[in-house]
């Protein structure tokens, strides 16, 4: 349990601080701790070196460029984003029957791992690596020691900023439980190997080990751990794994947000009023939220001082730029430039958030928002849901994409990613959901739907939702504000939706009333129930009655 003194605000609150800098070691073929994964003849290992160092290597074999604000500008190659179809789950006794396979997890028999691991060891006989230990879970209980090898310095240092960073004593004796191996240059042989294409990422829940292949995307060694950890803890350790953002106010009260791609996950999570615990990946325990990880992925298209001044800050050395682009003539990065990818991101240590908590967890949450941006103008802009209703919205995972951000859309295009990160989930979407309505139900928590979409029509015909109305409908719900006022009931969503909240007015607070023509919205109420209903049919033989319950009930003539 948490010391009375963890509550003193005055201890979240982290001042901006350099990265730890760790030991600089480069072993010359070391064997010790890499000959159990089976390199035995690898010519030099680099062994946690300092961000500085590795930076430094980066340069010196032109993997990278110094933009002018001193962070490290590296291009992935052929690939600027995870390859959910290449990635792959060992299938054997361990998970044969735990983990729900299909599109997103995609079994490979284990002689094509162990063929594959082979390969890459033989690949690295006479070359360099880089070796970093680290840990995720920033709970001491749930603490999973790791080891990155990796063949890239840049690789290196992603793996130091996003993961927890061991003391130097610690690092002299630390095992790691599990270990990513990752060579970019490394490609297999789809004939023979069992894979779909060059590239991979295999996971063995036996050996306890990741394959990297064939791409330089950074993101898939962390989302790699994501997915270890969203096996182990729910189904060894009964934590609920999360793809969230988690914050805590001055009295101790957490507040976790939820939300897709496009929403506002990261904007109205990071307040600084309030303690940053994460920006991504959480656990729920009996006593704690925690974070996964020691730093932060952030994207960084059309990034801007102004827009979200925390990230622009921590644009400095010790980050890593991915995917980039200069302004000509110059080492200043054009965040508008997204001739290379959309997905330009940058990664950097929890620590150069000048609001971070540290340790990075907090007491169980009072309040959980799920942010969608209903392009459609139906879901009210705050409603609070019911333990059933909470768990069908998770288990749905929704928000729209609009027009113009992506090829082919001409309309509101509905989005569903299971517990807002179906790709990333071992185990069938209602076990986590459960989870969720179990410890909503023990510890009395609040889940509020916010909208952060559109109000007064669909996009084309109305507006997008003020952010000033949607802070103040977050702030009053963290404030309790919302606990004794009226509530109507949504007709086909029954979401229960508040009739006044502070500085947001009352007419806004129905999505039906704010519509000029009342019948389109019943049409696109009408509409949109039924696409949440037809993209649940999926989950709906392992859902119980009350995930059931929690459903949407189109056919009926107003909202």
């Amino acid at each position: 349990m948490f010391e009375e003194n963890f509550f003193n605000f005055a201890l979240f609150i982290r001042t901006p601080q350099p990265p730890i800098i760790m030991q600089n070691v480069g072993i010359k073929n070391e064997k010790v701790g890499l000959d159990s994964v089976g390199l035995k003849n690898i010519d030099t290992a680099y062994w946690n070196l300092s961000p500085a160092t590795l930076t430094q290597h980066a340069l010196d074999q032109k993997q990278g460029v110094l933009a002018d604000s001193g962070a490290l500008v590296i291009d992935t190659g052929t690939f600027t984003g995870r390859a959910p179809k290449d990635k792959y789950t060992v299938k054997d006794s361990v998970t044969e029957n735990s983990v729900n396979w299909g599109e997103v997890n995609i079994p490979i028999a284990p002689e094509y791992f162990d063929k594959l691991h082979a390969k890459m060891v033989d690949y690295l006989e006479g070359k360099t690596i880089y070796v970093r230990d680290a840990y995720a879970c920033a709970h001491p209980e749930y603490q999973m020691n790791l080891r990155v090898i990796a063949e890239k310095p840049w690789q290196s240092l992603f793996a130091y900023n996003m993961f927890l960073r061991h003391s130097e004593e610690t690092l002299k004796t630390v095992t790691p439980e599990w270990t990513v191996i990752c060579v970019s240059d490394f490609e297999a042989d789809p004939a023979t190997d069992g894979t779909r294409s060059k590239n991979f990422a295999i996971l063995n829940f036996t050996k306890k080990m990741i394959l990297i292949g064939g791409t330089g995307y950074t993101g898939e060694i962390k989302k790699g751990i994501f997915s270890v950890l969203n096996y182990v803890l729910p189904h060894d350790k009964g934590v609920l794994s999360m793809h969230c953002s988690a914050n805590i106010g001055s009295d101790g009260d957490t507040a976790i947000f939820f939300g897709l791609s496009g929403t506002g996950k990261t904007t109205l999570s990071a307040d600084p009023n309030r303690g940053l615990i994460g920006d991504d990946e959480h656990g729920w325990s009996d006593d704690s939220v925690f974070n996964f990880e020691g730093g932060c992925y952030a994207k960084c298209v059309d990034l801007t001082a102004e827009k979200e001044p925390q990230i622009f800050a921590a644009v400095r050395p010790g980050a890593l730029l991915e995917n980039t682009q200069f302004l000509p003539g110059t080492t200043t990065v054009d965040f508008t430039n997204i001739t290379r990818t959309e997905n330009t991101r940058v990664s950097y240590p929890l620590t150069f958030i000048d609001n971070a908590v540290e340790p990075s967890y907090g007491p169980i949450p009072k309040n959980i928002f799920f942010l969608t941006a209903d392009a459609f103008g139906v879901l009210p802009p705050i409603s609070r849901l019911t333990p059933g209703q909470a768990m069908f919205h998770f288990i749905s995972g929704y928000t729209a994409k609009v027009a113009g951000t992506e090829a082919g859309i001409t309309e509101p295009k509905t989005t569903f990613s299971a517990c807002f990160g179906a790709v990333f989930l071992p185990l069938h979407p209602t076990k986590y959901a459960e989870m969720l309505g179990e410890k909503m139900r023990k510890h009395e928590v609040k889940v509020w739907l916010i909208n952060t979409g559109w109000t007064g029509g669909p996009y084309g015909i109305g507006n997008r939702m003020k952010l000033s109305y949607t802070r103040a409908m977050i702030t009053a719900a963290l404030n309790g504000e919302l606990d004794n006022v009226e509530y109507n009931q949504h007709v086909v969503f029954g979401l229960a939706m508040p009739t006044t909240c502070p500085n947001v007015p009352s007419e806004v607070l129905s999505p039906r009333n704010s519509w000029a023509d009342k019948e389109a919205y019943d049409q696109k109420a009408n509409h949109l129930a039924e696409e949440f209903n037809k993209n649940f049919a999926k989950y709906a033989d392992k859902a119980n009655a009350e995930i059931l319950a929690g459903a949407p009930k189109p056919s009926v003539n107003h909202g």
